[in-house]
Parts: structure tokens; sequence; C-alpha cells
């Protein structure tokens, strides 16, 4: 493998806050001069992205990749896996569908997959200063580290200095740390160079003790201690905070939090209204009387289309539609929303079920994904959301299902639905959405200017690195990626 200059981050947990240090640590690169790529050898996740190519990719890899300002590549992250059950998922391999693998066949096949994760880090390091590499859930899961290709499998083919993370905002840090290193390899932990403490709350001095100490302890320095930050950033882990039902406000917007749910950040925009509440719902109770319904993707439509309907959510979706409330549906939201459901082929179980009736399309689901990003404009939309016509979107389409469907979205009524992921991001959208809702309420809604995605994401990611360029010893990871391991 070549030797390019690494710095890995590892995690003492899932969600201890390794994606947005690897992002900050991006832009902290690229602002400094450097050509910086993110790498993840393996993601799990349902949050996906399609490339130009129309290869698949998690979005944890996207976002890094836009912090360091270079267009997303299946490069960076070459092995998807999409949780299609509690014991398998989809395997994704270079931006492709390799199959279904249940967790004990996958943990056997994985190790077959090194060359191509090999070839991918190889391609990356060869047109990069600095390769800012994540992890995946703790290195110091003993039970799977003989297999690993994610942690300290990764830094070691690698050779990647290490960044150890502990999120004090669970508690226990110092025990996260200290337990970690003492169950790694002693070569593994001469490969940690440094620990990071995340989403710190208070006043860091009360640390400094246990800072010591723990220098002691594990014989390596902190780097930093980041303080607890809240920038609006796509999120992929399904412990995000966005997904839990907040507060309601003028405009009230319900999205369905079905079992599997994909793409959530795809509704993101709507949170960013002062007005409007986006809240993430799963019972009847919590749906309440909202002034929109969203059904997103998921990774198994037919399976969470009947979770909905047996806990009356189907029931409820369709009396409001009948009241005029908009419905609208994203990729598998929108084949839910369609009469006729089947699975000929097996690629979702197999068998046939009927959908919710409130728009004509029957669907076909088949092994074959399709992949592909999309742009164009808003037309012959008619009902509440006619004010989206003429309006520009860009996004991608990624589904196992055709549905006969004619137009980039399809509307009868007040129910509307798409394939495309991103449809609201573009400038207006959610604009034109929210006053269409205000008119139906009867209040007046002043937008404003017009929201600018880009702009708006750039600032959060600068936002990210200037925190965390404050908190860490750069000085000290700049000389750890200096030395290598």
């Amino acid at each position: 493998m070549s030797r390019a200059r690494p710095i890995m981050v590892q995690g003492t947990m899932s969600s201890a806050g390794k994606s947005l240090i690897c992002a900050a640590l991006c832009r902290i690169f690229r602002d400094a001069g450097y050509s910086v790529a993110p790498f993840k050898s393996q993601n799990m996740a349902l949050n996906s992205y399609i490339t130009h190519e129309g290869l698949e990719m998690g979005r944890a890899q996207v976002v890094q990749a836009q912090a360091a300002g270079k267009a997303p590549s299946v490069l960076m992250n070459p092995i998807l896996l999409k949780p299609t059950s509690d014991v398998g998922s989809q395997v994704i391999v270079n931006g492709e569908v390799r199959g279904n693998m249940r967790a004990s066949e996958y943990f056997k096949y994985k190790k077959s997959l090194i060359p191509d994760i090999i070839a991918a880090y190889d391609a990356l390091a060869a047109a990069n200063d600095i390769i800012v590499i994540e992890g995946a859930g703790s290195p110091a899961e003993i039970n799977l580290k003989s297999e690993d290709i994610v942690n300290m499998g990764m830094a070691k083919m690698a050779s990647a200095p290490v960044l150890l993370v502990g999120d004090i905002d669970r508690g226990g840090v110092f025990a996260q740390l200290y337990g970690t290193l003492a169950l790694l390899e002693p070569e593994e932990r001469a490969m940690v160079k440094a620990t990071v403490i995340n989403k710190f709350r208070g006043d860091v001095t009360i640390l400094t003790p246990g800072l010591r100490d723990l220098q002691r302890l594990v014989g390596v320095p902190c780097a930093g201690v980041v303080p607890y930050t809240r920038v609006d950033i796509d999120d992929e882990d399904s412990l995000s905070e966005r997904l839990t039902s907040g507060e309601r406000r003028d405009i009230d917007i319900a999205v369905i939090l079905l079992p599997r749910i994909s793409n959530f950040t795809d509704f993101s925009v709507f949170s960013r209204f002062s007005t409007v509440s986006l809240r993430y719902v799963r019972s009847v109770r919590e749906l309440g009387e909202p002034d929109m319904v969203i059904i997103p993707g998921t990774k198994s439509t037919m399976a969470d289309l009947l979770w909905m309907r047996e806990r009356g959510m189907e029931a409820r979706i369709i009396r409001a539609a009948g009241a005029g409330v908009p419905v609208f549906g994203i990729c598998g939201g929108f084949q839910m929303l369609g009469r006729k459901l089947s699975d000929p082929e097996g690629a979702e179980g197999g068998g046939e079920v009927s959908g919710m009736g409130l728009l004509p399309i029957d669907t076909v689901f088949s092994p074959r994904k399709t992949r592909a990003q999309r742009e164009g404009v808003f037309t012959g939309l008619e009902g509440v959301f006619s004010g989206l016509n003429g309006l520009k979107f860009s996004g991608y389409e990624i589904h196992m299902g055709r549905s006969g469907k004619e137009g980039d979205v399809l509307g009868r009524g007040n129910v509307y639905g798409s394939y495309i992921h991103g449809l609201f991001d573009g400038p207006g959208a959610a604009e034109a959405m929210i006053s269409a809702l205000c008119r139906r309420r009867g209040m007046e809604f002043t937008p404003g200017a017009v929201f600018d995605p880009i702009a708006y994401r750039e600032g959060q990611y600068d936002k990210l690195a200037d925190t965390v360029r404050r908190a860490l010893d750069m000085e000290l990871i700049y000389r750890i990626i200096e030395e290598g391991i």
C-alpha cells in the first residue's frame, strides 16, 4: 500500500463524533493549502449518495469530501453496507451492489475485499497530500478484531497514526479511552499517538487534573478537548438528534420515522425556518394533525408499509389526505403511495402487497438498482404545491423498483411523490412549499432572501473547522502526520 501522509480518527464507540472530527480536519488541512481526501474502508449506513458516475457511497464521506473541497468519489468509501434486517445487509463494493448477505456470511467474506480497499486507498494517496481516514465503531471489539478491515486493520494497511476520540457527553470518557487502549495489542497501542475528548460542555479547566492522569496512564498526550458544537451538517447516524420529535410551531411537518428510514437528510432544509417544526414520528399519537405529512425513503419498502399498516399509521395518513392535508412521498415513500407493490424476483423478500392507493402507480421490484444524478424543473404540478412549477431542482435517484410513472414529480390533488432525493434543496423550493402551507392556514409568510444551500453548507463547514482548530493542538497533529508510525 502507498505510503501517503495519513492520519486516522478512531472512536471509543459509535457516535463518538468521528465523522465530524474528520470533516473538520479535512477543512482545516484544505484551508492550510493541502490537497486532502477522506477515506473510510467500510461504512454501514442507510443514508447514501450517488456520484456523477452513478455509483453509490456513504454520505459521511460525501460530507467530508465537500469539506475538503473535493468531488465525492467511491474511492473514499469502497465498501458500503446497507442494513436490510437486524442480521443482514446489502453489500456495495466500489459503488456497485454485490448482493445481500447475512452478518455471519459477510464476516467470512470481507477479507476478500482487502484488494479493493488497497486499490481505492492507493488511488487517493497518489492524488493528495493528506488522507483523513475514519474508523467505525470501536477498535476494541475483541470478538471482531481478527477480521478487522476498518479500524486497526486499516491503520496497519495504511501505516496511519491514530487519534482516539472519546465522547464525554455520554459520561465515563476517561474509562472509555483507557479501556479501549487496554484492550488493544501492544503494536496497536503504539499506533495511537494522541487522544481527543469530544462533545465537552462547561469549563475545560475542570478537566485538567484528569487529562494529566490520563496521559500518565496511557502514555500519549491529549490533543485537545472539543466543545459540544451545534453545526447544521448532514448526519447519517440513526441516533441523530434530528430524528427526535420536537416542539410544534406555526407550520408543522411530520416525517414518518420508518424502521428502515434512509436519506432522512432529504428534509433538513425545512428545519432551517424558525416558524417550521420538522418532526419525525413513529405512532398515530405522535403524528397528530400536521400541516404536511412526508413518507421518506426506506431500504425495505414493503416491510415498512406493513409496519405502518399494522400501527394504524397508514389509515391516519389516508384520512389526512382525504381532508386536504398535503402528503409527499420520496423514493420508497412514493412507492407506498401507489396501488400495488410486487416483488417477483425476491429483491425485498418476495410477495405482493397493496399500496395506499393515493397515486396511480404500480411498483415492481427487481435486483437491478437505479442509480443516477438528476436535475430539472418542476412542471405540471397542481393543487397546493403548484407554486413549485418553474423552479429548478437537482438530486439523485437510488431505488430497486420501477413504477411506470411519467415526469419527475407525480401529483394527484394534494398527494405528491418522486424518486428524487434532494428534491427540496433547490433554490426557492422549500420557501414555495412553506408559503403554500401558510396560505392554507390563512397565515402570511415572508421568506426573505432565497436560501442558498451551498453557501450555507460552506459556512457550516467553516464554523466546524474553526471550532476544532481552536480546540486541538494543531502543531501536535501536524507532527503526528509528519512522523507517522
